[in-house]
C-alpha cells in the first residue's frame, strides 16, 4: 500500500503538476509559433514536450528561462562599465 501511494505521489507531483504549471502558465508563451518559424510547434508546446520527456528537471528547466531576459529586452546586452569597450569607431 505504501509503494502505491508513494509512486501515485511521484507521478502527480513529479510530472502532472508540472505539466499543468505548463500548460496553464501565461509565461510559456502562445501555443502558435511566430510567424515565419519552421517549427510547427509554438513555444508553450515546445516546454510542454520538455516537461513531459524530462519531467521535473524539464520543469526546473522551464522555472530558470521564465525569469531570463530575452536577447532583444533593453538591457540584455553585454554591460558597457569603465572597464568594458565600447563600440569601435570605423577605421
Amino acid at each position: 500500500m505504501g509503494a502505491t501511494v508513494l509512486a501515485w505521489a511521484i507521478l502527480i507531483c513529479g510530472y502532472l503538476l508540472p505539466l499543468l504549471h505548463v500548460a496553464l502558465s501565461p509565461r510559456s508563451g502562445p501555443w502558435r509559433p511566430p510567424p515565419g518559424s519552421g517549427c510547427p510547434l509554438g513555444p508553450r508546446a515546445g516546454w510542454l514536450v520538455m516537461v513531459l520527456l524530462l519531467g521535473p528537471i524539464g520543469w526546473l528547466l522551464f522555472l530558470s528561462a521564465r525569469y531570463r531576459r530575452r536577447a532583444g529586452a533593453p538591457g540584455a546586452g553585454r554591460r558597457q562599465g569603465p572597464d568594458t569597450p565600447g563600440p569601435r569607431p570605423n577605421a
